[in-house]
Formats: C-alpha cells, structure tokens, sequence
C-alpha cells in the first residue's frame, strides 16, 4: 500500500470508527505519519454530522437536533476522546500526587468526577449546537458546516500538543507512539486543516447575501486557526504543569475541550451579526 493512503487509513482507524478495512501496523513510524490526516479525519466527522443535521433540520426544533446530532458525533469517534476526558478529569481534579494522577488514569473504572466532567460537556456542546442553528436562521444550511470547523481544528491541536510537550510516562503508554515528532508533520497537518477550512468557509461565505453577515463570518473562520491554538496551548500547558508531561488519555481531552471552546467560539460571533 501506498505509504500515504497508509498513513490516512491509519488514523482513520485510530480516531474514528469509519469502517477502514486495511491491516495497518501500529508501530510509532506509521501512527507519526498518519497525524498529518488527523485534520481530515475530523473534516469526515463532521461532514456526516453537517448531513445528519440537513436531513433532520427540516423536521425537527433546534435542541432534540443538536442532541440527535451530538449522539452521531460521538458513535463516529466510538467515544474515544470521551474515555479519555473522564480518565482526565478523575485524575486532575483528584488534587493528588503526580504518581498518583497517573495511577488513577490507568484505572479503568470511572470515577465521579469524570462522569460530572463528560455530562457537564456534553450539555455545553448541545447548547452551542443549538445556538448555531438558532442563530442562523434561515441560512441554517450554511451554517452547519461551520460545525466541521471544530472537529478539523480540535484533531490539529492534538497534532501540536503530540510535538510541544513531552510525554508524561516517558516511553510507556500510548502516548509513547508520538515521541519525537517531527515539527515537518505538525506543519503538514496544520496546511491540511487550513485548506480544509478556506474550502468550507469558501462554501459558507458563497451562501451568504448580506456583507455585514459575510464579513462576520470570514473574521470568525480567519482566526479559528489562532483561536484553537490559543485554546490548545492554555490547556495543554495547564496539565503539563500538573502531570509533568501529557498522556493519550490527556489528548482525548484536550480535543474535546478545544472543540467545545471553537463551538463557542464560533457562537460568540454569529451573536454579533
């Protein structure tokens, strides 16, 4: 196979529950390689989240909307990032020792802090879904593919936090897979996510009719780049403080807290048209 198409069925497989049917070796060479995709793989996410939506925007009010829409997010990643928010939350918010906060990961059994950390989420992002339909009004069909921003943007800063901090278990771990990223795949990854982008905001801003709304939406689809890097390094630099480094349980989370933070994002300035 092509080391390319390699490369993307990998971290297809990885992060999402596409059905790719290829034997791929999961050694660190291929899973390194196959972060450029990363972006990609969240653009699929939320392209068949944005069809969802067009096919039951018709029928149905914005909140039991979002909630139907949010359900087919998560069965799409098989609740990967989820897992690891809420091995994140009983860990960090434990208040214990470093040794201890990476014991309590390892654990498979949830605890209440973790189930408080995913419900409390999952309710922002089903708001922020329903606001952004609320809030486009009749062009609610442009606006749903502003919701592939956030899968595209949130899987890029994982890229980022994969070469910024070390890993917190040294060679061990899933993480251990990504030591020693190279800055050349971070880059790649960030040209994918960004042509991505211009091309959903080149699609958006074409439905568009008012300028003042145009105008707008660019600005909000121009600086998402910097809003998730932004978010994505304030987070990540808080739990490298805490862990001394950061896990695979860790990048589950930090996707999950960006991505809610650029639906919130995205939100504010639809408010401001």
């Amino acid at each position: 196979m092509n080391k390319s198409l390699e490369a993307a069925a990998a971290a297809f497989q990885f992060l999402s529950r596409f059905p790719v049917r290829y034997e791929i070796p999961f050694t660190p060479e291929v899973q390194q390689r196959s972060v450029v995709y990363y972006p990609l793989v969240g653009a699929a996410i939320g392209a068949v989240v944005c069809a969802v939506g067009w096919a039951l925007g018709y029928v149905l009010p914005s909140l039991p909307l979002a909630v139907l829409l949010l359900i087919a997010w998560t069965a799409l990643t098989g609740g990967l990032h989820l897992d690891g928010l809420m091995d994140s939350a009983d860990a960090l918010l434990s208040h214990r020792s470093r040794d201890r906060m990476l014991e309590i990961m390892k654990d498979s059994r949830v605890g209440a802090m973790g189930v408080i950390a995913c419900v409390l989420v999952l309710m922002l992002k089903a708001a922020l879904i329903a606001s952004l339909y609320e809030l486009a009004e009749g062009a609610w069909k442009a606006w749903t593919l502003l919701l592939v921003l956030a899968p595209i943007w949130s899987r890029w800063v994982m890229v980022y936090a994969m070469f910024r901090w070390e890993t917190a278990r040294g060679s061990e771990g899933l993480a251990s897979l990504f030591r020693g990223l190279s800055g050349r795949r971070v880059f790649q990854s960030f040209v994918l996510a960004f042509v991505l982008t211009c091309a959903g905001a080149v699609f958006v801003l074409a439905s568009v009719e008012e300028d003042a709304v145009r105008f707008t939406i660019g600005l909000g689809v121009l600086l998402l780049p910097l809003a998730a890097y932004i978010a994505g390094f304030m987070v990540g630099s808080r739990i490298n403080r805490r862990l001394g480094g950061l896990t695979g349980d860790t990048y589950g989370a930090l996707n999950e807290l960006v991505e809610t933070l650029l639906l919130l994002w995205m939100v504010f300035m639809l408010s401001l048209t």
